[in-house]
């Protein structure tokens, strides 16, 4: 935390994903599939950011 730089992105990455998710379902009348695809994105969205920023 001493370097200066914010890298907590990645909880609004899942935060986006699960309501996408969860509209998508909803257009398609399966919202909680549509959340638990768009939590499981948001996860994986999520983790990758996380590791691309542990590298930097």
């Amino acid at each position: 935390m001493g370097n200066g730089r914010y890298t907590q992105a990645g909880g609004s990455i899942l935060a986006i994903s699960i309501i996408a998710g969860t509209v998508a379902g909803i257009i398609v009348r399966q919202p909680s599939i549509g959340f638990l695809v768009g939590a499981a994105a948001g996860a994986l969205l999520a983790f990758l950011f996380w590791r691309h920023e542990r590298r930097r």
